[in-house]
């Protein structure tokens, strides 16, 4: 089962800042209803205290994470040590969506080098923290950050990223509504 804990502990928060790359995990109460597994990077992830975290979400092709947690607030967290000493770490919680123009966004934002398709930010607060070995993740070694989101968010325009988040955001793959609109 691993090392449980809490909250963020110091050597917790210096593994999470080490990682490239981390995984979102929410799910409906539906038994029907699709898990949500996804992978984010662009240095994204902050922890803001050692029980609260926040991550800036782009616009994406669906937005299962916001009407999951809409729904139910259940999420979690993965960091995996792709270089290293072996580690994983997950942080279980609940979580809720921050949208532009609210008067969460303006403190949390700060936090942030936002991207044109920047959407919202999910905030967490965090009800345990486990670690694991890790001891079968391959090591990989990192080469960079890929262009491809944002060069798609200038080539949509302002405007077309606000008709795709209509068209594509509004609602998850099992119907649930989001928290954009």
């Amino acid at each position: 089962m691993g090392k449980v804990s809490d909250s963020i502990q110091e050597s917790h928060r210096a593994f999470i800042e080490d990682q490239k790359v981390f995984f979102v995990a929410t799910a409906p109460l539906s038994a029907e209803g699709h898990i949500n597994l996804s992978p984010k990077g662009l240095d994204s992830f902050r922890v803001l205290s050692p029980d609260k975290v926040a991550y800036m979400d782009l616009t994406g092709s669906g937005n299962e994470t916001s009407a999951h947690i809409l729904e139910n607030g259940r999420i979690t967290f993965m960091f995996c040590a792709f270089g290293g000493p072996p580690n994983i770490l997950r942080l279980y919680g609940k979580g809720r969506t921050v949208l532009p123009g609210s008067e969460e966004w303006a403190e949390l934002s700060q936090h942030f080098a936002l991207h044109m398709s920047t959407r919202q930010i999910i905030v967490a607060e965090i009800d345990r923290v486990q670690t694991s070995c890790g001891f079968s993740v391959p090591l990989y070694e990192y080469a960079g950050e890929r262009d491809h989101a944002n060069k798609w968010a200038e080539k949509k325009g302002v405007d077309g990223l606000e008709i795709y988040r209509q068209e594509k955001n509004r609602v998850s793959i099992d119907g649930l509504p989001t928290a954009l609109y």
